[in-house]
């Protein structure tokens, strides 16, 4: 049995009804099981807090692999516990966003488009395909590090891809004067199926191998490597960049390129984050990378 110690508990921020002035918790206990015992005091789901040091307001993690000893806790150590207010699964915040564009487009396709051209159908088939491939991977393939986030991110999270994915481009692709009313350019339509398909396939591979790096219920990671890994250090942004520009080979739409732009933008963002947090949680056994999502541009 391991020796136990008692912390002292505040709140940080707005009062939390019911939570103890202290607690009591095995060395060898996981932080997770520190953050269960809180929550449970406090009537709380354990989803809704945030605990850090009261020494150096160090975040404390709720992880079932880092024991309260390697917190550097003490007894007598002084805790803050954060009510971060309602919470929302990730898993249902990715559902509800991609179910936007699935829902606009059809609806824009049937009302606008009179009758229906070969690149205007083409344009709603493959943006289906691509927001049904994300459903089913959030649902069947992605492994969450974080169970939650603020409920109130749904709206912010979901504008991006209702109003930008969904209105902006099912609007000015379906219209009867749109570029896509047109016939085809047998050599654009093509070239921008294929670079879709290969986009699609290409993104889908990577997530997979992305999923395999994380065992069910862990947050550790290891070093990413097949398909496009050693290129960039994010392919699966590479590959969804291919896809993206191969739905703008086919519609030729303005509200196409500036959703392709927005996203891709943000990717590289998270690309160049993932690579600094690649570089410094690997070390010298992390073949660090030049270029973050396109080789040879970023």
């Amino acid at each position: 049995m391991s020796t136990t110690i008692a912390l002292v508990v505040r709140p940080r921020g707005k009062p939390i009804k019911n939570l103890p002035e202290e607690t009591t918790v095995g060395r060898e206990d996981s932080a997770a099981e520190l953050y269960k015992l809180i929550a449970a005091s406090s009537k709380i789901s354990v989803h809704r807090l945030k605990i850090t040091k009261g020494s150096d307001g160090s975040a404390i993690p709720n992880s079932s692999s880092v024991t309260v000893q390697d917190t550097g806790l003490r007894n007598k150590s002084t805790i803050d516990v954060k009510d971060l207010g309602p919470q929302i699964s990730w898993r249902t915040v990715f559902v509800v966003e991609y179910l936007g564009p699935l829902i606009i487009h059809p609806i824009f396709y049937l009302l606008l488009t009179r009758p229906p051209s070969e690149l205007q159908t083409i344009s709603l088939l493959m943006i289906m395909l691509h927001f049904l491939k994300r459903e089913y991977e959030t649902l069947f393939v992605h492994r969450f590090s974080l169970a939650t986030m603020p409920a109130l991110n749904i709206f912010k999270n979901s504008a991006h891809y209702w109003l930008l994915a969904g209105v902006n481009i099912a609007f000015w692709t379906y219209l009867p004067s749109a570029p896509t009313a047109k016939a085809a350019n047998p050599v654009f339509k093509y070239a921008g199926v294929a670079m879709f398909v290969v986009g699609e396939l290409g993104n889908f591979s990577n997530h997979l191998t992305l999923r395999d790096l994380r065992k069910p219920g862990s947050t550790e990671r290891g070093i990413p490597k097949g398909l496009g890994f050693s290129l960039v250090t994010c392919p699966n942004y590479m590959f969804e960049t291919v896809a993206w520009l191969g739905i703008l080979s086919v519609n030729w739409s303005l509200s196409t390129a500036i959703f392709a732009v927005a996203a891709v933008g943000q990717m590289a963002v998270w690309a160049r984050k993932k690579e600094m947090r690649y570089r410094k949680e690997f070390g010298a056994e992390y073949k660090r990378k030049r270029f973050y999502i396109l080789p040879g541009i970023y």
